[in-house]
């Protein structure tokens, strides 16, 4: 892994908060696609007069309420990110993200997830770190 942009404190902690919450984000997500394809809402403020701008199609209704929420956008977002750096992960660091952020409940310590790794514990933050910085490279966030 390449060295990268330093991150904000808050930024990386950020980030580290998305890892832990990868799984919950992804039941989110379709939760979100669910709501939005069968609800039938009408957003329609053009009320008397004129013909709407909006698609009259149900199918390009719905396609365009999912491209346009900002929740699920930003939740597809971080989770396209998350899982495009976890692929391109080696086995090491992906072991190391299955163990630090996606265990529940979390029972090991640093000492416990380096020696499952058969490193030190200073490489597993070392590892971490980087793994961190990716994300926020692919994001965009500083």
């Amino acid at each position: 892994m390449s060295a990268l942009v330093k991150l904000k404190k808050a930024t990386f902690k950020h980030i580290e908060s998305e890892l832990y919450s990868y799984q919950d984000t992804l039941r989110e997500i379709e939760f979100l696609r669910k709501n939005i394809m069968f609800t039938n809402e009408n957003d329609d403020e053009n009320v008397g007069g004129g013909r709407s701008s909006l698609p009259s199609s149900p199918t390009e209704n719905i396609g365009t309420r999912l491209a346009t929420h900002k929740k699920l956008v930003r939740l597809e977002e971080v989770a396209h990110a998350i899982e495009k750096v976890f692929t391109g992960l080696p086995e090491d660091y992906q072991k190391l993200v299955r163990l630090k952020y996606w265990t529940r409940p979390q029972t090991l310590t640093w000492e416990g997830i380096a020696e499952g790794l058969h490193v030190s514990r200073r490489q597993a933050f070392n590892w971490r770190d980087e793994i961190v910085y990716a994300v926020g490279e692919v994001l965009g966030w500083r």
